[in-house]
């Protein structure tokens, strides 16, 4: 387990919080693991019966760490053994227990679409989401192409992915993203006493009720975020990624003109 995911288990719930402040919680190989590992086990274990992913007050996640990226691609080679992010966002699709996000500050490309796939998300009003996808030179991943539209509405869909521009708390209360936004402050706390009421409930009727929301779901999601997969490898190789991130590298307004 990396130090910069903390993992706490207490009175039926699970914890992971993004602990790597300093790298605005840009998320690395090996906390993808360390977050898939986590999830796998909580499914199994019967003394979990509810699980929240949290952040710091000033930062839930950048996304991924690009330097980190770059070093080691993950290979979207059908057949090839899953990459640490594939593997998380498996298990965060099939877990089978309440999933509770709690978000303050910025929630950058897997930050939101990973929302999408928990049952209940608490922001906080200084959270900031974006999908910059398009805009460098890749496709929704996730499920996102699927899930938000589903969420939020097509159109409203179609402009935070095709746009990949930043919305508040506020746009994401409004649109039906986020439960709740509260205080900076006060969102990793109303999320931990939201887990606790639902720790004291029965956790068959639990599983049951969140499986049966879902299942409608569950075929459709799985072929969306394999094609979805498909097409990211496929983009991550292209012409316009790789000015994406030269562009970032160089602090460069990118030109896909020729893209």
């Amino acid at each position: 387990m990396t130090d910069a995911i903390l993992s706490n288990r207490e009175g039926g719930i699970l914890t992971l919080t993004f602990h790597r402040l300093d790298k605005k919680n840009a998320i690395t190989r090996a906390m993808y693991t360390a977050m898939a590992e986590a999830l796998e086990a909580a499914a199994a274990d019967d003394t979990v019966r509810v699980a929240v992913i949290q952040g710091d007050p000033t930062c839930f996640t950048a996304g991924n760490d690009l330097m980190d990226f770059l070093s080691n691609p993950p290979d979207m080679t059908p057949g090839a053994e899953p990459a640490p992010v594939v593997r998380f966002l498996d298990i965060l699709r099939d877990f089978p227990k309440p999933l509770i996000a709690a978000v303050a500050g910025p929630a950058v490309g897997i930050g939101t679409t990973l929302l999408l796939h928990c049952d209940l998300v608490y922001a906080g009003d200084n959270a900031g989401f974006s999908l910059p996808f398009v805009n460098l030179g890749l496709c929704p991943e996730a499920g996102s192409s699927l899930l938000l539209p589903q969420i939020v509405g097509y159109q409203r869909a179609a402009e935070k992915l095709l746009f990949g521009e930043p919305f508040s708390a506020e746009d994401a209360l409004d649109m039906g993203l986020v439960n709740r936004v509260l205080p900076p402050t006060e969102v990793n706390a109303y999320a931990q006493a939201q887990a606790a009421k639902l720790a004291a409930k029965p956790a068959t009727s639990l599983r049951v009720t969140k499986a049966l929301m879902r299942q409608s779901n569950t075929e459709a999601l799985h072929a969306v975020m394999l094609a979805e997969l498909q097409q990211f490898g496929n983009l991550l190789r292209g012409p316009a990624t790789k000015e994406a991130i030269s562009a970032v590298m160089e602090k460069r307004k990118p030109d896909f003109s020729k893209c």
